[in-house]
């Protein structure tokens, strides 16, 4: 009775103080505030303006956009654009990063410091830097046609395979980090006991290092995919008008035709493109280890 008595005294006690106020968290205001303004504010802003039909609440925004054939097909090229550009920063990315995982630590800091300086500049710099590249007069079609490759400049610039490894360049520092924490965390010695026991290279990296590995890689995949299909500016100067995503109708109607109600609807549809990528990734990471082998 004694015990039971002084552990109801010790929980009383801290009940009360979890009660009790505490000062520094007076210090969390401004970062709530921020919070509220900049992004529930605006998202609440977007959810009213796409939902409201006729003075109510509905979803015919929606329907009526998605039943245009034009529309489903500014959706399917953000997807498709969205999905290219994740394909190449992951296939260049995981190279990379694995490079740099079983560097010394002189190269690996190197690698490190040439992957993490780009991410200091300006999207608009680097896209710009693509225009220069790109163009009919351009380092890429020079060195192509200094080996003989073509005998005539490439349409580069203002293409979508011009657009595709401009971003995947851009966004590639996104894929390679993760993908990088994770492979650190691999010991070496995992390598050299599954080779020992018969397993070839391209066995051992299969079985052992991509498995390991697929947590960053899928937070790789997550980050540049998101970013990818909501990318505005990258677009916008690699490929001009002519290619249209979600994320140029979106700004159009807010900034051309002045129709707040289409740009909430596109921009939720944005929106939960991009909450999809990060749910599906979610529950990838979170399977078990066997189921996601299969």
């Amino acid at each position: 009775m004694t015990a039971i008595a002084g552990n109801a005294g010790i929980m009383a006690k801290r009940a009360a103080a979890r009660r009790r106020f505490d000062p520094l968290a007076l210090l969390a205001i401004p970062a709530a505030a921020y919070f509220v303004v900049a992004l529930v504010f605006p998202l609440g802003r977007l959810l009213l303006d796409g939902f409201s039909v006729g003075g109510g609440v509905g979803i015919g925004n929606f329907t009526r956009y998605l039943a245009d054939p034009y529309n489903l097909g500014v959706v399917w090229n953000t997807l498709r654009y969205g999905a290219l550009v994740t394909l190449v920063a992951a296939i260049g990315g995981y190279a990379y990063a694995y490079t740099m995982a079983r560097s010394g630590p002189k190269m690996q800091m190197l690698l490190l410091i040439a992957i993490v300086l780009p991410m200091t500049t300006s999207v608009i710099v680097k896209a710009f830097g693509w225009l220069v590249l790109l163009r009919s007069n351009g380092l890429v079609n020079h060195l192509l046609m200094a080996s003989g490759i073509v005998r005539e400049p490439l349409p580069l610039l203002f293409s979508q395979p011009g657009l595709i490894v401009g971003t995947a360049s851009i966004l590639l520092p996104y894929m390679v980090l993760p993908i990088f924490g994770v492979l650190r965390q691999i010991h070496p010695d995992l390598l050299g006991a599954a080779a020992t026991l018969g397993g070839s290279p391209i066995y051992c990296f299969r079985k052992v290092i991509l498995p390991l590995s697929l947590p960053g890689l899928i937070a790789g995949i997550c980050f540049v995919f998101s970013m990818a299909v909501s990318a505005y500016v990258i677009p916008s100067l690699l490929t001009g008008a002519g290619f249209k995503t979600l994320s140029k109708v979106a700004a159009d109607s807010y900034l051309v035709i002045l129709n707040p109600v289409r740009g909430a609807t596109v921009s939720l549809i944005l929106l939960a493109i991009a909450f999809a990528a990060v749910f599906l990734a979610g529950r990838v990471v979170n399977r078990k280890p066997g189921q996601m082998r299969a």
